[in-house]
C-alpha cells in the first residue's frame, strides 16, 4: 500500500482506540478501492467519482476521512504495494457475501474509466484470492458489473 496511506491506517486501524471493528473494516476496504484507482497510473475523473461515492455512501466515511485518503494517495503514488493489513482484516471479519461485495466494488472502480487495464484485473484477482473469494464468484462479480455498465450506459 502507499506508505502514507499505510501509516494512516496503522494509526487508525491497528490501534484499538475507537474499538469500532465495523469502521476499521470500512477503512480497510476504502484503502483497497483507492489503490485500485491508482493501478493503471491514469486516474480519471470517473474513477475518482466512483471511489468517493463508495467511500461516502457505502462506507459512511466522513468528508475529512475521504479527503485525507485522497490527499495521501496523491502524495504517495508509486510506492510499494502491501495489501496484507487490509485483506487479512477483511478475510477474517467479513461474511462471504460482504467479501463478494468488495470484489464488485473493485470491479466498479476498475471499469469506471470504461477501460480494464491488465494491472487492474490482476489486482482484483489478487485481492479475491487474499480474501478467499472463489474464482466462480470473482467471475460472477465481474459479469455483474459489466452488465450494470451496459444497462446504465
Amino acid at each position: 500500500m502507499l506508505n502514507a496511506i499505510k501509516k494512516y491506517f496503522e494509526q487508525n486501524i491497528s490501534s484499538e482506540k475507537d474499538g469500532d471493528l465495523e469502521h476499521q473494516l470500512k477503512l480497510a476496504t476504502a484503502a483497497l478501492l483507492i489503490e485500485m484507482m491508482l493501478q493503471d497510473d491514469q486516474v480519471h475523473d470517473k474513477e475518482i467519482e466512483t471511489v468517493k461515492t463508495a467511500l461516502r455512501e457505502k462506507f459512511d466515511l466522513t468528508v475529512g476521512e475521504c479527503h485525507t485518503l485522497f490527499e495521501l494517495a496523491e502524495e504517495e503514488v508509486g510506492d510499494a504495494v502491501d495489501y496484507h493489513q487490509f485483506t487479512s482484516l477483511i478475510a477474517r471479519e467479513f461474511t462471504q457475501t460482504q467479501k463478494i461485495k468488495v470484489i464488485e466494488l473493485l470491479w466498479s472502480v476498475a471499469y469506471a474509466d470504461s477501460h480494464l487495464d491488465s494491472l487492474e484485473e490482476h489486482m482484483v484477482r489478487k485481492i479475491a484470492d487474499l480474501i478467499y473469494v472463489s474464482h466462480k464468484d470473482f467471475i460472477k462479480a465481474k459479469l455483474k458489473i459489466q452488465d450494470a455498465l451496459v444497462k446504465h450506459g
